[in-house]
């Protein structure tokens, strides 16, 4: 039972690495660029940081640079503010 062992267990871990990386590669194709988030942080407006606090960093990011190509910004989503209960 011990052999078995440590026949499998050099081979478990071989397979549990490559699925790590195969997620890690995922991960970092969606990620965003830390001077992308620079860019963002230094010549956003206030429309942009309200989206950003409203919608998360794709959509406010989608905003700002459809804005800086000069084409009409996605309107910002309202927030869900109202649609929460009043007591």
């Amino acid at each position: 039972m011990q052999g078995l062992a440590v026949i499998l267990f050099p081979v478990l871990l071989m397979l549990f690495a490559l699925a790590m990386e195969r997620v890690e590669r995922r991960l970092r194709r969606l990620s965003v660029r830390e001077n992308e988030v620079a860019e963002f942080l230094d010549q956003a407006g206030p429309d942009d940081v309200a989206s950003l606090a409203t919608d998360g960093f794709p959509h406010a990011f989608a905003r700002f640079h459809l804005r800086r190509k000069g084409r009409p910004a996605i309107a910002p989503r309202q927030s869900g503010a109202e649609e929460l209960p009043t007591r």
